[in-house]
């Protein structure tokens, strides 16, 4: 998460119990096809994994998980599912070069500030290794702004988000549109982006 949206992070923290108690919405197909781009046993990186619901289902497809949050509240509530200490990062601190082969960021690099977000794309394409892939989801939209509860949200479309992740580093890019809803119980369109970096 940025570190430059309080209202964001305040939301996360004042309702950390009750957001790392939902169920998963995200389907576990999109977790396993995930998995499947990934080494087995491969070292992966979760950004934003909230209560650790999504780290919890990759550790159980054999996947050797870094679970971080830049909540403090979230991270004390994942490391409580998972038995396992769970960093507190902000995307901007995100510094590590080639050291995961995959890296799933569910639901959450949406509340990176628009001007910020081609530098956290490039950030996460350094800490991967060469085949290495990466998986995120947006709300997607036609301009920045904030829901009902205050939270900061990007809101790209696809042409946007493509733009973002840049020319020259992917093998692939593959970003669909699905239906769904969040935490707000709202109908919203996602955006599920899945890219392999360059070998």
């Amino acid at each position: 998460m940025s570190g430059d949206d309080r209202a964001t992070l305040d939301f996360y923290a004042n309702e950390a119990e009750i957001y790392a108690g939902r169920t998963r919405e995200l389907g576990a197909a999109r977790l396993r096809r995930f998995a499947e781009l990934v080494p087995a046993g491969g070292k992966v990186l979760e950004l934003g994994c909230g209560g650790g619901q999504d780290s919890e289902a990759l550790l159980a497809l054999g996947l050797d998980v870094s679970p971080t949050d830049g909540s403090p509240e979230l991270a004390a509530q994942a490391e409580k599912r998972l038995g396992r200490p769970v960093s507190v990062l902000l995307f901007e601190n995100l510094a590590v070069d080639a050291a995961f082969d995959g890296v799933w960021a569910n639901a959450c690099l949406l509340h990176v500030p628009r001007p910020a977000l081609p530098g956290i794309l490039a950030r996460v394409h350094r800490a991967l290794r060469p085949g290495g892939a990466f998986y995120a989801s947006f709300k997607a939209g036609e301009a920045e702004g904030r829901d009902r509860f205050g939270r900061y949200y990007n809101y790209p479309d696809a042409d946007w988000l493509r733009s973002a992740y840049g020319s020259g580093r992917w093998r692939s890019l593959d970003i669909t549109e699905e239906t769904g809803g969040g935490y707000d119980r709202e109908p919203t369109r996602w955006l599920h982006a899945t890219a392999i970096k360059l070998s």
